[in-house]
């Protein structure tokens, strides 16, 4: 089944998902988001060969697509944590779903 979007291109419904998810980061920080809240510097050393441009692109867009939210944290030190939001949250069995197609 395809949807029409506003610029006339036809996709598939499924494909908006696979967006929010798609790139080298984001279903491993999404992996992680599942199990507890994110912070920057732990994402850093979790994910053997990310850098910190490229985990900060794909927090802000996960960010901006609804996936997560992000809180600052007023204790001393100042952090910053990631968690999923409800449209995160109503992921999960989908995303869990596409993790068991691989084993």
């Amino acid at each position: 089944m395809t949807t029409k979007k506003n610029d006339n291109t036809e996709i598939c419904p499924a494909q908006g998902l696979l967006k929010m998810l798609s790139g080298k980061w984001k279903p491993e920080i999404f992996r992680l988001a599942v199990t507890a809240p994110l912070r920057f510097n732990t994402l850093l050393r979790q994910i053997e060969g990310s850098n910190k441009q490229s985990l900060a692109t794909a927090l802000k867009e996960m960010e901006e697509s609804g996936l997560l939210e992000k809180t600052i944290i007023q204790q001393k030190p100042l952090h910053i944590e990631y968690t999923l939001t409800e449209k995160g949250q109503s992921l999960v069995a989908v995303f869990q779903q596409l993790e068991g197609m691989n084993t």
